[in-house]
C-alpha cells in the first residue's frame, strides 16, 4: 500500500529520520508512537506530502485514498452548519444532487429524450453511490462523536476548537478512504466519544496509522506498534501492551550482548597492553587492536522510562474535610446541570470526575476552585486547605517574559534550582530549554509549563482539568508516579483512561443533575457499569434566562434519611479506624525497641494490646464494608 525506503529527513543540522523502512500493508491498523520530538507528525506530513524528504522514496498506488485528521484543520472556517461540512466528504454525489436538481428544472418545460436520458444516467449514477443514504450515514457519525440533532444543524463557526475537530474526523470518516493517518484522535474527545470511535475502527476495513498518548486507546485499536526512535522506525507485532513487553525482552537482550562484549573488550585490551611491548608478541598485539576496530558494537540500552526525583512539598496539612457541597444547583440558560446535590471531599481522596462532555465536569471544578459562584447552595473548602487549580485558560497567568526556569522559581520559592529543572526535564525541557521565553513557546509547551507550576505549589489540594493533553505517554507516566506519591487530595477530569485507572481511588461522575460516586477505581467502575442496567437521564426542565432552578422535592424522603444515617455511621466509622490503626502502628513501634525485651511483663501486656487493636480494626474493617455495600445499594435503587 505505502512503502517508505531509505527515508532521511533533515532539518538543519538534524536528521529526524536517517534512512528509514517502513512498508504499511492494506487493512493494517498501527500506532505510530516515540517520544515528543522525534518526528511522528512530521512523517504523516511527509506520507501525504506536506514535507518533502531530503532524501529516500516513499512509494505508493496512485488511486490511494488518504484521509488525514491534524490539528492544522482547526484553522478551516466556514458559515456553513456542521451537518453540511460533514457531508462535503460526498464530494461526487453534492455534485450529482446538484446537477439532477438542475435537469428536474430544466424538465419542467423541456421534456427532449436527451434531457430525459441525461437526468437517467445522473440518478443511476447517484444510486450506484448510495447517494440516497449520505445524510443518514452523516448524521449517524456526527451522533456518535457526540452531536445531537440540533447541534447538527448549527454554524460550525458557533463550536469550540475541540468540537469543530470533531466535525473533521466525522468528514473524513464518511469519504471512507483507503487509509487513515490519524495525529492524536481523541485529544478533543470525551470518553463515551473516544469508546464509540474505538468502535468504529476496530470496524474499519481500511489501513489506520494512529499517533496516540492513549495507550488504552492504542490496545483496543491497533494490530502493529512502529516506534519513532534514534531516526529508525522499529516494528512490533502488536498492541501497545504488548509492546512493552517485546520492548522489555529485546531490551534484556541488547544488555546481554552489551555486558557480554564489553567484558570481552576488556580482556582484549589487557591483554594488548600486557603484550604491545614485546617484540615477540607485537604483530599479535596489532592484529588484536586491529580486530577490536572493526567489532561492531553493541549499544546500551537508553533508559526511555525516567522515574519521578522530587517531592511534593505543602506546609500544612488540610483537615478531614476538603470540600463540603450542600443543596448545590447550577444552571444556563436552557440547561440544568446540578439540581440540589450533596458531596463530599475527604483528606486523601484521588478522585476522576468523568462523564460526557456537556454534563459539567468543568462547571464542577470550578464551582469547586471557588472561580464559580453562581450556583445555589453552599460549597465550603475545609480547615487548612490550600488549593491549585490547573486548567487550560491557566495558560494566561503564565509571565510571557520570564524564562520557563524564573516562571517556576517565582511560583515555587522553596524549591531548589535541581528539583525544578528536574521537573522541567519530566515536562520534555531539558538542557537550555528550561531558559527559553515564555512567548515565544506554543500552547502545548505553555500548558506543559502551568502543569509543571501546579505540582511546584504550595497546596494539599489539586484541582486538574485535563491534564494529560499535550503529555506524550512518557510524560503521561511521570505525572502519573508524581501524583501516585502525592500525599494531599486531588480531583481530575480526563479523558485518559489509563491516567484515571493509576492515579484515581474514586470515580464522581454526573446523572440526572446529582454528583454520584463510585468507591473504587476506574477499571473498577467500568466493570460495575457494564452490569448496569441503562440509566435514562431525566430530560432537565428548561430555564429561563431570569429564573432560579427549582429544588424538586425527593422521591423518597425515608430511603434519603436512611442513606444520610448512614453516611453518618460511615464517616464516624472512618474516624475509628483511622484512630485503630495509628494505635495499632504505635503499639509496633513500641514493640520494635529492643529494650522492651527486658521486661517480660510489660511485653506481654503489649503484645495483648497489640492483638486487641489488630481485632478491633479488623472488625471496624468488616462492619465499614458492611455498610458502604448498604450505602451503594441505596445509591443504585435511587437512581
Amino acid at each position: 500500500m505505502i512503502a517508505i525506503n531509505n527515508l532521511t529527513f533533515e532539518i538543519g543540522a538534524r536528521a529526524l529520520y536517517d534512512e528509514a523502512n517502513w512498508h504499511i500493508k492494506p487493512g493494517e491498523k498501527i500506532g505510530l508512537i516515540g517520544a515528543n520530538g522525534t518526528g511522528k507528525t512530521t512523517l504523516l506530513k511527509i506520507i501525504v506530502g506536506g514535507y518533502s524528504p531530503t532524501s529516500g522514496t516513499i512509494s505508493m498506488a496512485k488511486d490511494l485514498k488518504m484521509g488525514y485528521l491534524n490539528q492544522d484543520l482547526l484553522s478551516y472556517q466556514t458559515d456553513k452548519s456542521i451537518l453540511h461540512v460533514a457531508m462535503e466528504a460526498f464530494e461526487r454525489q453534492n455534485q450529482l444532487h446538484t446537477e439532477i436538481e438542475s435537469l428536474l428544472k430544466k424538465l419542467e418545460t423541456d421534456y427532449s429524450d436527451d434531457l430525459l436520458h441525461k437526468l437517467s444516467d445522473k440518478q443511476h449514477e447517484f444510486e450506484a453511490l448510495d447517494g440516497y443514504s449520505i445524510e443518514f450515514r452523516a448524521h449517524e457519525i456526527l451522533a456518535g462523536l457526540g452531536f445531537s440533532e440540533d447541534d447538527q444543524n448549527r454554524n460550525l463557526m458557533e463550536f469550540s476548537g475541540g468540537w469543530r475537530m470533531r466535525v473533521m474526523l466525522a468528514k473524513i470518516l464518511l469519504q471512507t478512504p483507503d487509509i487513515l493517518l490519524l495525529d492524536e484522535p481523541t485529544n478533543h474527545l470525551d470518553l463515551p466519544s473516544i469508546k464509540w470511535l474505538e468502535g468504529y475502527l476496530q470496524s474499519f476495513e481500511g489501513a489506520i496509522v494512529i499517533v496516540s498518548h492513549d495507550r488504552y486507546f492504542l490496545d483496543r485499536v491497533v494490530k502493529k506498534i512502529v516506534e519513532s526512535r534514534k531516526g529508525k522506525l522499529i516494528p512490533y507485532a502488536g498492541n501497545y501492551s504488548f509492546y512493552l513487553e517485546e520492548k522489555s525482552l529485546r531490551e534484556e537482550i541488547q544488555s546481554g550482548q552489551y555486558k557480554n562484549q564489553q567484558a570481552k573488550i576488556r580482556q582484549e585490551e589487557r591483554l594488548i597492553e600486557r603484550f604491545r611491548a614485546k617484540a615477540s608478541k607485537a604483530k599479535m598485539a596489532q592484529s588484536r587492536i586491529k580486530a577490536l576496530e572493526k567489532m561492531e558494537r553493541v549499544d546500551d540500552v537508553d533508559d526511555d522510562n525516567p522515574t519521578v526525583n522530587f517531592s511534593f512539598k505543602f506546609s500544612k496539612q488540610s483537615g478531614r474535610h476538603v470540600i463540603r457541597m450542600e443543596h448545590v444547583s447550577k444552571s444556563y440558560p436552557g440547561l440544568q446541570i446540578l439540581n440540589n446535590t450533596h458531596a463530599v471531599i475527604e483528606k486523601g481522596d484521588k478522585i476522576a470526575l468523568i462523564g460526557a462532555n456537556g454534563k459539567g465536569k468543568s462547571t464542577l471544578l470550578r464551582i469547586i476552585a471557588g472561580t464559580d459562584k453562581s450556583f445555589e447552595g453552599m460549597c465550603e473548602t475545609g480547615h487548612n486547605v490550600t488549593t491549585t487549580f490547573f486548567a487550560q485558560h491557566q495558560l494566561e497567568s503564565l509571565h510571557l517574559e520570564n524564562e520557563i526556569l524564573r516562571e517556576l522559581q517565582a511560583f515555587a520559592p522553596k524549591h531548589t534550582e535541581t528539583e525544578l529543572r528536574s521537573i522541567l526535564g519530566c515536562f520534555l525541557f531539558t538542557g537550555d530549554d528550561a531558559f527559553k521565553k515564555i512567548k515565544v513557546l506554543s500552547g502545548g509547551e505553555k500548558s506543559r509549563v502551568a502543569l509543571a507550576k501546579a505540582l511546584t505549589a504550595d497546596a494539599n489540594f489539586l484541582i486538574l482539568d485535563e491534564p494529560t493533553n499535550h503529555l506524550d505517554i512518557q510524560s503521561v507516566n511521570i505525572l502519573i508516579q508524581a501524583l501516585q506519591q502525592y500525599e494531599g487530595t486531588l480531583i481530575a477530569v480526563s479523558h485518559d483512561r489509563y491516567f484515571l485507572d493509576n492515579v484515581a481511588n474514586k470515580i464522581w461522575y454526573i446523572e440526572n443533575q446529582q454528583i454520584k460516586e463510585y468507591p473504587g477505581t476506574y477499571a473498577e467502575y467500568e466493570e460495575w457499569q457494564s452490569k448496569r442496567p441503562a440509566v435514562v437521564e431525566k430530560p432537565a426542565a428548561p430555564v429561563k434566562k431570569e429564573e432560579k432552578p427549582v429544588e424538586k422535592p425527593s422521591v423518597n424522603d425515608d430511603r434519603n434519611k436512611n442513606l444520610k444515617k448512614l453516611n453518618q455511621s460511615l464517616q464516624l466509622l472512618e474516624q475509628k479506624i483511622s484512630d485503630l490503626e495509628t494505635e495499632v502502628k504505635n503499639t509496633e513501634l513500641e514493640l520494635g525497641n529492643d529494650a522492651i525485651y527486658g521486661d517480660p511483663q510489660k511485653l506481654k501486656t503489649l503484645n495483648e494490646q497489640y492483638k486487641l487493636a489488630k481485632e478491633r480494626l479488623q472488625a471496624a474493617q468488616a462492619e465499614w464494608e458492611t455498610l458502604a455495600e448498604q450505602i451503594l445499594e441505596l445509591e443504585n435503587a435511587s437512581i
